[in-house]
């Protein structure tokens, strides 16, 4: 009885997380990825063909032979898209590279410090997170501004004598990308560090190792696991984001989030904004999984 009771129990277990991905995952990307093989229509909802319960079988059958690719084929071959995507990627590429170098010194010094003074430190990574992150983007704002404050202090110090013109420009969205995903990076980074082992370190430098030489031999070795995991917090909503691009952000900076919030609610074009979504969650899915699939057989190869 209890081989069978941890038997169905372990099942539960393994069926709730994939349950969890079959409904708030798979089955909405089913819907929108049908969308996008829909067509613009003045209705509501405002694409054809719209499946409903009244259709029964037939019904559903005849509309699916209606759909097509053709909603993809106008994202090939117009390059305002194109150019969207690859904008994306560099902006959250770079922004998660930012992220990273001013992380892992913070996360660094985190796991160094002593034990009675990290939960003081980590609730100051997260205090952030206690405010509406539109208010803080808003912040930024006034913050960077022409007459904001980081210019009257850089005027009132004597450093420059005209207002340094930082707001609508992408200086100010990779500031609002920092700032927004820094504590992503650092929670990761400072997991990862907090439980290595510290007389690796002295075991390298008994050995001759200078301590720059053991950072790059031993702990950042280690702490690789929270760099990625770090870096896949930062890079993948950052691919996406559209309020920093929006607030921070000229019109010059053209991220994919700004087209989907176009199409969807600006052209009310619904098929078109669904298949950029589509290939958005395609371009970040299918690198993950390659990853992880070569990370699984790096890790079978050394077991």
């Amino acid at each position: 009885m209890r081989t069978l009771g941890s038997s169905i129990y372990q099942r539960l277990v393994i069926i709730v997380p994939y349950a969890w991905l079959l409904i708030f995952f798979l089955a909405p990307f089913l819907i929108v990825f049908r969308i996008s093989l829909s067509t613009k229509a003045l209705s509501v909802p405002p694409f054809d063909p719209a499946f409903t319960w009244d259709d029964g079988l037939s019904g559903w059958w005849d509309k699916l032979q209606t759909m097509s690719f053709d909603n993809y084929t106008w994202l090939a071959g117009d390059p305002l898209y194109f150019n969207a995507y690859v904008e994306s990627l560099e902006i959250a590429g770079i922004s998660t590279l930012l992220t990273l170098i001013i992380a892992y010194p913070i996360a660094y010094g985190m796991a160094q410090a002593p034990r009675t003074l990290r939960p003081t430190l980590l609730m100051l990574v997260i205090l952030p997170f206690w405010t509406s992150f539109l208010i803080r983007v808003y912040a930024w704002m006034s913050i960077l501004s022409t007459n904001g404050l980081l210019n009257q202090l850089l005027m009132s110090l004597g450093i420059i004598h005209d207002p340094l013109i930082i707001l609508n420009t992408n200086t100010a969205v990779y500031i609002g990308m920092v700032y927004s995903y820094l504590p992503f990076m650092v929670l990761p980074l400072y997991s990862a560090l907090e439980k290595m082992d510290g007389t690796l370190i002295e075991a390298a430098q008994d050995l001759g190792c200078t301590p720059i030489g053991a950072f790059w031999r031993v702990t950042f070795p280690l702490s690789i696991p929270g760099v990625i995991a770090g870096c896949m917090l930062v890079f993948i909503p950052a691919v996406g984001e559209f309020v920093i691009p929006d607030l921070l952000g000229g019109s010059e900076t053209l991220m994919i989030g700004r087209v989907l919030w176009n199409e969807f609610y600006g052209n009310t074009d619904w098929p078109l904004a669904s298949a950029v979504a589509t290939i958005l969650l395609l371009v970040l899915v299918i690198p993950i999984v390659f990853f992880q699939n070569v990370q699984a057989k790096a890790d079978e190869k050394g077991r």
